[in-house]
This record gives structure tokens, sequence and C-alpha cells, in this order.
């Protein structure tokens, strides 16, 4: 008995050993296997709420936004993307279904979504932040304080977990970059 207990494990520390050091190779998606994926992002997509707008004055509504936030002593968070972006779209959602991330939001930041698309690239809005969507892709954060001075930005590749974004990192985010009340 002891010596096929002895042995059990030694043949599993060696598949284990095996398994954790084997190389892995991941195939090549068929043709079929990608327009699955494909059509599997556009319905996520077309699910999802829409909260860029083309159509909008950006350089006004993020006026107004400073406006609003020097009154509430906010600073404002501007989440650069547009609807044609899943992960812009998965972000918006996922911070309005998580009632923490909510609360964190409404309580600290005056929220804007400023819209890069082919109708509407707002060209020099982006230019006066430093176009970050050249730089990180979408979306992209720009926070300002109450004041509308630019004081961060962020790439949200760092937020992200999986198919989606981790809660840890995304409060950690927001709190770091919530305003400092004296």
């Amino acid at each position: 008995m002891k010596k096929s207990i002895i042995k059990s494990v030694l043949v599993g520390s060696l598949v284990s050993f095996s398994v954790s050091n084997a190389q892995t190779t991941e195939t090549p998606l068929t043709k079929e296997q990608m327009e699955a994926k494909k059509k599997a992002a556009r319905e996520e997509v077309a699910k999802l709420p829409k909260p860029y707008h083309p159509e909008a004055n950006a350089t006004l509504e993020i006026k107004e936004a400073v406006a609003l936030a020097k009154k509430e002593h906010k600073n404002v968070v501007i989440q650069a993307g547009g609807n044609w972006c899943i992960w812009c779209l998965r972000f918006n959602n996922y911070v309005q279904q998580t009632p923490e991330l909510k609360k964190l939001v409404d309580n600290n930041f005056v929220y804007y979504h400023l819209n890069w698309s082919p109708e509407n690239k707002n060209e020099k809005v982006f230019t006066s932040y430093g176009n970050p969507g050249e730089k990180f892709g979408y979306p992209v954060f720009i926070i300002l304080d109450e004041n509308g001075k630019q004081i961060h930005t962020q790439d949200s590749a760092v937020l992200e977990e999986g198919s989606g974004y981790s809660i840890e990192k995304v409060k950690e985010f927001f709190n770091t970059w919530k305003p400092k009340k004296s």
C-alpha cells in the first residue's frame, strides 16, 4: 500500500511537471472558427448600450462636463472610443452594471464618452489631449481635474482580464484619479 501511494505521488508529480513545462502551441483558427468569432462579436456589440454620439459637439459637451465637475468638486473621465469598439462598449456596460464601480464613478466623476469614428473623428479635441488613441488604441481614458486640466491618460489594456475587465484594477484606476477631498 505504502509503495503504491509513493508510486502514485511520483507519477502524479511527473505528469504535473510535464504538463506545466510542455510547450503550448496554439492551433490557428479555421475560416469557420474565425467567422463564428466575428459573428459572436457582432452580436455582442448589437446588444450593448451605445454611449457614443458622433453627432455631438464634443468641445462644447466637455466644457459643460468641466463646469459641472467644478460645481460638484469632481474630476472628469473622458472615455474615448466609439460604438464600433467592443472593448469600449464592454467597459461602459461593466461600470454601469457593477454597483460598486457605478457608485465610485457617480460620486467622484463627471463621465463623458468622446466619440472617435469614421463619421466624426473629433480630431481637434483628440489633438488637444495628445492623440492618446493613436498611442493606446480604444478605449483610452483621459482624466481632467475640475478646472479642465488634463492630469492623466490611461491605457485600458492594463485594466483587462480575460475577455473583460478586472474589478480590482478598475477600482484602483478610479480611486487613484478621483478628486482629493480636503
